[in-house]
C-alpha cells in the first residue's frame, strides 16, 4: 500500500495542508490545518515574503499535529504553461526524459530554465502507421517553483513531488463518481482560477485565469476608499447579479463588473472547448475554492453558460478522521479540494 502523503497548497490568502490515507474504501483525511496569509506574502502563486510564509507553514504543521512531513506541493499560475501536444509514442519514462529536446522551441523561456512534465490522455495510430500519443504539456519556470520549495523546506516540510493544481483538482473531483461524464471543474481562488474540462475522467483542457475572488474585494477597497475587511463584507452583502438598495449600488456595480468579467472568462473557456470538440460538451460545472461562495455567482454562471452549476460536496467521497480538525473549513468546505487532490498523488 502506498504511504500517506500531505497535500500542501500555498495560496494567496491561506496555506492549507491535508494528509490522506488511502485504503480499499474511501480515502480518509487524517490531518488537516490551514493558516492565513497577509496580503502580498504570496503573489501570483509565488512566495514573495519568505519569512511570513514560513511562519504560516509552521503554524499549519503545529495546528494539524502533522508528524508526516512528506508533501506534494501544488503549482499553478500564469507562468505555468499547459498546452495540448501530440508526440511520437514511446514509453512514458523515455518520453518524459526527451521532452526538453522535443518542446524547447514552444517555451517562452530557455528550456534549461523550465521544469517539464507530460500528461498523456489518448493514443492513436496515424495513416502512415506511426503511433502517436496526445496529451497535455506542463511547463513551469524554475524561478516560479524555487521560492515555494524553499519556504516549505525551511518550515520543516519535505517536498517529494511538484504537481499542477489542476491535476490535483482532477483527482479530488474524480472521487465524486463523474468518470462517465464530461464536466467542467472550476476552482476560484483569491487571485487565480483553474478551469479543467474533464471528459470521462481524463483532463482534456486546462486554463489558468489570472483572476479570482479577491479582485472584486480589492476593487471595492480601492474605488470606495474602504479597508479590505469592509470591502470583503460589502462584496458578500451585495453578491453578483442582484438588485440592491441605492446605498449599495456602487459596490454592486463593482462586483458585477469584476466578478462578471471572471464568469465571462470561464464561460469563454467552456465555449472554446465545445467549439473544438463537437459532441463533447460538458453537461455540468462543479465549483470549488473560496471565491465560489460569492452569493449569486453559481446562478450567474449557470445563466450565461446554460449549464447546471453546483458547489462540490465531498461528504460522500471522503471520510474525515477524528484526528483531522476540519472546523476551519466550515462554510468553505470546497477549499479542501486542492490539498486533498495533491495528497492523492501517486508517489513517484
Amino acid at each position: 500500500m502506498a504511504r500517506n502523503l500531505v497535500g500542501l497548497d500555498i495560496g494567496t490568502s491561506k496555506v492549507r495542508a491535508a494528509e490522506v490515507a488511502r485504503g480499499r474504501g474511501r480515502p480518509t483525511v487524517v490531518r488537516y490545518a490551514e493558516a492565513p496569509l497577509p496580503v502580498g506574502a504570496v503573489r501570483d502563486g509565488e512566495v514573495v515574503n519568505h519569512d511570513i510564509v514560513v511562519e504560516a507553514l509552521r503554524q499549519v504543521r503545529t495546528a494539524g499535529k502533522f508528524t508526516n512531513r512528506d508533501v506534494v506541493l501544488g503549482v499553478g499560475n500564469q507562468r505555468t504553461m499547459v498546452r495540448s501536444l501530440d508526440l511520437p509514442w514511446m514509453p512514458m519514462n523515455q518520453l518524459r526524459s526527451t521532452l526538453a529536446f522535443q518542446v524547447g522551441d514552444m517555451l517562452p523561456v530557455p528550456v534549461e530554465d523550465a521544469v517539464l512534465d507530460y500528461f498523456p490522455t489518448t493514443g492513436y495510430q496515424q495513416e502512415n502507421g506511426q503511433r502517436t500519443v496526445h496529451g497535455l504539456l506542463v511547463a513551469a519556470t524554475r524561478d516560479t517553483l524555487g521560492p515555494n520549495i524553499a519556504a516549505a523546506e525551511t518550515a520543516g516540510w519535505r517536498p517529494q513531488q511538484i504537481d499542477l493544481n489542476a491535476f490535483a483538482l482532477t483527482r479530488a473531483l474524480g472521487l465524486l463518481g463523474i468518470e462517465q461524464r464530461c464536466v467542467a471543474l472550476v476552482d476560484i481562488g483569491a487571485k487565480t482560477t483553474n478551469v479543467v474540462i474533464l471528459d470521462h475522467g481524463v483532463p482534456q483542457l486546462v486554463r489558468i485565469l489570472a483572476s479570482g475572488g479577491q479582485d472584486a474585494t480589492d476593487a471595492i477597497a480601492s474605488e470606495l476608499k474602504v479597508p479590505l475587511g469592509d470591502a470583503e463584507a460589502l462584496k458578500r452583502q451585495v453578491g453578483l447579479g442582484f438588485q440592491v438598495p441605492e446605498e449599495y449600488r456602487a459596490a454592486s456595480d463593482i462586483v458585477n463588473h469584476v466578478s462578471g468579467g471572471l464568469v465571462e472568462s470561464i464561460r469563454s473557456t467552456i465555449t472554446y472547448y465545445v467549439q473544438n470538440n463537437p459532441g463533447g460538451a460538458p453537461d455540468l460545472v462543479l465549483l470549488t475554492g473560496g471565491g465560489s461562495y460569492l452569493n449569486g455567482l453559481g446562478q450567474y454562471l449557470s445563466s450565461v453558460s446554460r449549464l447546471t452549476v453546483s458547489l462540490v460536496d465531498f461528504g460522500s467521497a471522503v471520510t474525515i478522521s477524528k484526528t483531522a480538525n476540519v472546523a476551519s473549513l466550515q462554510g468553505n468546505e470546497t477549499t479542501i479540494a486542492v490539498p486533498l487532490g495533491l495528497a492523492l498523488a501517486v508517489q513517484s
